[in-house]
């Protein structure tokens, strides 16, 4: 089916487009500014704003939309199901510079579906059809989703697919599991490709998308708009640059790990807050090498040594030994990460 492109410009025309997903603690105003030195997505789509009886939009998130200095598109995104707080926190947000209002329906953490909001929604169809009419009706500008392929199975997707083109959602990200998945198991990328058939939108394609080549490879077996990555632009904040360039048939750059020890360095200080002592942030910092440690060695040691040192001088030593030592710097960065060197997912969503 042919999609109408109803989304901003990409900053390359002929380029496939990519977004960077939402994922709590991860993808604020350091992290969006970080990536703008990187080599942006193509759109940005902001951690959720929490909406219940007495929410008002978290002013970190609202940072993250008004000084992120990128140039590139935000969409706010909401998680909720009190139709009266979505409609009223939609029309609050559309007061700011946003692209569009996103609404989450895939979050996977049982605190957050057990509370019928994010993936649970994905249980009630009706619920889901009464918060697009909603929404369709208070967003002046776009209005877009991020879903799973379903709670349990996917017995409802086709009903919820049908739902986003009666309601004329703008832009649909589909993340190719299940809630009740998590993070585990393959993407279903089956799934997703009935979505980018079934809808007028543009799809974007959620879920495992680890490189520029698996990139190219998901665009041509679902035939989605774009692609949307997290955790790989944890690891790989080069990965949009890589996509961008990839996709018009460049050579793509090949950062080493002597750039990955400078932007670990860049991590450091983007996300440090002052007054905060340097062993207390380690702990944060952790969170991010869970992912970058998925390519610095195929041993794993690298994560072994990191999750055990509580000392922040001791840290930094731990990455010199991995990335600088020797002739370690101008080793190339592995394009995938290595098999068998698992992360600890903790981040919505990827």
């Amino acid at each position: 089916m042919e999609h109408p492109i109803s989304l901003p410009d990409p900053l390359s025309p002929g380029s496939l487009p990519t977004a960077l997903a939402p994922m709590q603690d991860v993808t604020d105003l350091p992290f969006m500014r970080l990536l703008g030195k990187y080599g942006a997505p193509d759109y940005f789509f902001t951690e959720y704003f929490r909406v219940h009886d007495h929410s008002t939009p978290e002013p970190h998130i609202l940072d993250s939309i008004l000084h992120h200095g990128t140039g590139r598109p935000v969409f706010a995104q909401m998680i909720g199901e009190n139709l009266e707080h979505l409609e009223r926190t939609a029309r609050l947000l559309q007061k700011y510079p946003i692209a569009g209002v996103d609404l989450n329906m895939g979050c996977p953490a049982p605190k957050v579906y057990k509370k019928n909001v994010g993936g649970g929604l994905l249980r009630d169809p009706a619920k889901v059809e009464a918060i697009f009419e909603t929404l369709r009706g208070c967003c002046d500008g776009r209005f877009t989703v991020k879903m799973r392929i379903g709670f349990q199975d996917d017995c409802h997707y086709q009903e919820i697919l049908d739902l986003v083109d009666r309601y004329e959602v703008d832009c649909l990200s589909i993340h190719g599991r299940t809630v009740k998945q998590m993070y585990r198991g393959e993407v279903d990328y089956d799934r997703i490709g009935l979505g980018c058939r079934t809808v007028r939108c543009p799809v974007f394609a959620n879920g495992n998308i680890t490189s520029a080549q698996k990139a190219i490879q998901v665009k041509e077996h679902t035939k989605c708009y774009g692609v949307m990555v997290g955790r790989s632009a944890i690891r790989n904040p080069w990965i949009f640059r890589q996509i961008r360039e990839l996709s018009l048939g460049e050579t793509p750059y090949q950062p080493t790990l002597g750039d990955v020890r400078v932007y670990i360095d860049d991590l450091w200080e983007s996300t440090r807050k002052p007054g905060f002592p340097d062993n207390s942030h380690l702990s944060r910092m952790k969170k991010f090498l869970n992912f970058i440690g998925q390519g610095v060695d195929p041993d794993g040691q690298f994560l072994h040594q990191v999750r055990r040192t509580r000392e922040a001088d001791h840290f930094f030593e731990i990455c010199d030994n991995f990335m600088v030592t020797g002739r370690l710097a101008e080793k190339p960065f592995t394009t995938e990460p290595y098999e068998g060197v698992i992360a600890r997912p903790n981040h919505e969503d990827r």
